[in-house]
């Protein structure tokens, strides 16, 4: 039985984004832990988060703001000194991006988290780490064949792909999160640092600000009820597991709880096949909603690829005893709602850089 041990000092690399902001609410609402974030504000709503975030700390002393670069191994350092826990999520995320400058995307992937993980080995307070992989980092799957049906790819009696899956980075992207992941890991063996490293599917939610290379759910959702043509690489039969982001901050906790046995352990973590649906299939979905059909046209499949990948999370489940909660159709709803609540700020009619300045005055004095 494995004893739980309190929050002390949190830090969240890319605690503004997606993922981070939802992980940083969960422990403001549910713990006594002190919160800092660590990020660079670059990319669209990461001020609107924070706000969420400082309304949720109020006035108490708990949430800490550092304004920073992963890449810059001085300010990773001063960061982590104090840190008892921390969870990287500060990345280049795009495949697209990685291909247009292959070295940015590696000092941001592997630098960078060489940056963190040699801070909290220096630290000597052997915090626990966890990092966000991808399935990326096992290719196109070409050794797995597809069926096909008219509205999605499938693999006969498949159970999804778990982690004896042969690694194939494929793009500078899959090769950056993936020579990330295993320093991760091997920062465990070599030097004790107790790390844990997740490959995740999609992770959609409320909060997420969708665009074409990241979160797509949401950014098929919000083109729809916007009446915003896209592009679809591919047939749109491609299929993806997807995971609510609420079910992912639970499988955090899950690791956590479980450190002794989950320290140094590589975890796919996904919807899986309960949760798998096909581009064509979630189109659907959002017009049965909404009433919205989206408008689409389709290019030539880009390079890598993946037309079937479906999780199999049995060794965390095992581990931990977590499952998934939320099915495709309750996340899309939960992106549904929130849009609801935040059309302006999605709008694509205001600049990306809407209200950073005013944002960064709001922040000033939190931050570090």
């Amino acid at each position: 039985m494995n004893k739980l041990v309190p929050f002390g000092s949190v830090l969240i690399f890319g605690g503004a984004g997606f993922i981070g902001s939802n992980w940083a609410y969960r422990l403001l609402r549910n713990t006594d832990a002190k919160i800092h974030i660590f990020d660079n504000l670059s990319r669209r709503g990461v001020h609107q988060n924070l706000r969420w975030l400082q309304n949720e700390a109020r006035d108490s002393d708990r949430l800490k703001i550092t304004i920073g670069d992963v890449r810059d191994a001085m300010m990773v350092q001063k960061a982590v000194q104090s840190a008892s826990e921390i969870y990287h999520f500060a990345a280049q995320v795009a495949v697209t991006s990685s291909l247009q400058d292959p070295r940015f995307d590696f000092e941001v992937n592997v630098g960078g988290t060489l940056n963190i993980l040699e801070a909290a080995r220096k630290s000597g307070r052997q915090p626990h780490v966890l990092f966000t992989s991808t399935n990326k980092v096992y290719g196109h799957l070409a050794s797995r064949p597809v069926l096909e049906t008219p509205t999605r790819y499938c693999c006969d009696g498949d159970e999804g792909v778990d982690e004896s899956q042969p690694l194939d980075f494929y793009s500078p992207y899959g090769c950056s999160k993936g020579a990330a992941d295993q320093y991760v890991r091997d920062y465990c063996r070599m030097f004790g640092v107790p790390t844990v490293v997740f490959r995740m599917s999609c992770i959609a939610g409320a909060r997420q600000f969708g665009n074409e290379d990241q979160g797509w759910i949401a950014h098929f959702l919000y083109s729809a009820l916007q009446d915003r043509p896209i592009t679809i690489y591919g047939d749109g039969r491609q299929v993806r597991d997807v995971l609510c982001v609420d079910d992912l901050v639970r499988a955090f906790e899950g690791v956590r709880a479980h450190s002794t046995k989950t320290a140094g352990q590589i975890y796919n973590v996904g919807g899986g096949a309960r949760n798998s649906v096909s581009l064509l299939e979630i189109i659907d979905a959002i017009e049965g909603l909404t009433g919205k059909r989206l408008r689409f046209v389709t290019q030539k499949a880009r390079p890598g690829d993946q037309l079937f990948y479906v999780t199999n999370s049995a060794k965390l489940r095992e581990h931990t005893g977590w499952e998934p909660r939320m099915d495709v159709l309750e996340t899309l709803q939960s992106i549904y709602e929130w849009w609801k609540e935040n059309q302006r700020i999605i709008d694509p009619m205001h600049p990306r850089t809407e209200h950073v300045a005013s944002a960064l005055e709001t922040i000033a004095g939190a931050a570090s």
